[in-house]
């Protein structure tokens, strides 16, 4: 008797939606990999992942998750022994640096926790103490997917340059690119790492590192190893040498195709100005929903939510009903607490995410925050009401054209 017949939506901070039309262009056979058109797609390809990131910086594609990007930033700057601070704001911080140890790296950790963004003027003091320079490269996340905070980049640039320390800055924007603003040139990084299946609305499974001439210096006094080197994939002799072997065909023709979609249709500052939007009327239905008390923002400060993503507590394990009756009943997968709290405990349930990222409308958001309120209503979950109005309102106002 379930009403979840018809098309599902993914409603997961990644991976995202994808659009029917980067679907198709997958869906092709497996082209010549030595000549031809393949070699002339990819080459369109760098460009427009530039603009997406705001930079002039090199961008070396690898066919790996967001993990791969990782310790490809790592392996291409840093030799085992090397300090490195990290900035940790919820799983995927502490994620990074658990990488890096991994590598041998001497890891110094800042955890703000998962419900604040990195202090800046802590970063800065533990830069001013770091007299002999020892620390190499301050690492971040601009969101964290886990907690939902976006980090303030500029901010914590200019808390490297005011205690005068030349350190790389590295950045992950796996979540946030092309939904939050990011500016790479303009705000001062060095490194940045994402991946195809957030905002660039691709099937996981390829990643990048964009990297400056500080970086690409601080290269030349590393081993990065054959696969993880990214001087072959941005000078390559021969085409294969991009990929280290044999290119991600149809990941190639996705990324066009979704690339597409935001450089050249909409744009990336109107993919940013959506983003909020969408952001902003999910917000409106939470604080609705509520105002009695039974669901709350696990980030506090508007200021300092990410525009990809919505973590979400609840009273007693409403957030467990809720993703349940959506996910069977209503066929939308709404995400999990992820870090928030350990599975099979009590507080597993408290927690859900929204993912808005990539390829959303007001159809889509409203289809998921249309199943959360009948959710509650379904299993009797007490709440305020007027949310989906509240969301209509914000969503109205958006500039059309």
């Amino acid at each position: 008797m379930s009403l979840n017949f018809g098309r599902t939506l993914l409603a997961i901070p990644g991976p995202s939606v994808i659009p029917d039309r980067v679907l198709a262009a997958m869906h092709r056979p497996s082209p010549n990999i030595y000549t031809g058109e393949l070699i002339e797609i990819t080459e369109t390809l760098y460009p427009d992942l530039r603009r997406v990131a705001c930079t002039n910086s090199d961008v070396a594609i690898y066919i790996a998750n967001g993990h791969g990007a990782w310790e490809a930033a790592l392996r291409n700057t840093l030799s085992a022994g090397d300090k490195i601070l990290v900035l940790a704001t919820g799983t995927f911080g502490l994620g990074w640096g658990e990488l890096a140890e991994s590598l041998g790296i001497d890891v110094q950790l800042l955890d703000f926790g998962f419900q604040s963004d990195a202090d800046p003027d802590q970063v800065e003091e533990v830069l001013r103490n770091d007299k002999d320079s020892n620390i190499k490269a301050v690492l971040t996340v601009q969101t964290d997917t886990a907690s939902s905070v976006i980090n303030d980049i500029p901010r914590l640039r200019k808390a490297i340059d005011a205690a005068d320390h030349d350190c790389l800055f590295m950045v992950d924007c796996i979540a946030s690119l092309g939904c939050d603003r990011f500016e790479m040139d303009d705000w001062g990084v060095d490194v940045m790492v994402t991946a195809c299946q957030k905002g660039l609305m691709t099937p996981a499974g390829i990643s990048f590192v964009f990297f400056n001439d500080k970086a690409a210096e601080a290269r030349k006094s590393v081993a990065p190893g054959q696969y993880w080197d990214w001087l072959p994939r941005t000078q390559p002799e021969v085409y294969y040498q991009k990929f280290a072997g044999t290119a991600p065909t149809q990941h190639i023709f996705a990324l066009r195709e979704a690339l597409d979609i935001l450089v050249h249709e909409e744009g990336i500052e109107r993919a940013w100005a959506r983003h909020k939007t969408i952001a902003h009327a999910v917000w409106a239905a939470v604080d609705a929903w509520g105002k009695n008390g039974v669901m709350h923002h696990n980030i506090a400060d508007q200021a300092k939510r990410s525009h990809a993503v919505s973590a979400i507590s609840t009273n007693d394990d409403h957030a467990g009903q809720i993703r349940e009756w959506c996910e069977f009943e209503a066929g939308i997968t709404l995400g999990i607490g992820l870090g928030l709290a350990k599975q099979n405990t009590p507080e597993w349930n408290q927690y859900f995410r929204i993912g808005h990222m990539g390829h959303q409308n007001v159809a889509m958001t409203m289809a998921v925050l249309g199943a959360i309120d009948t959710a509650m209503k379904a299993r009797g979950i007490a709440h305020g009401d007027s949310a989906l109005v509240a969301a209509t309102n914000i969503l109205a106002k958006h500039p059309s054209g």
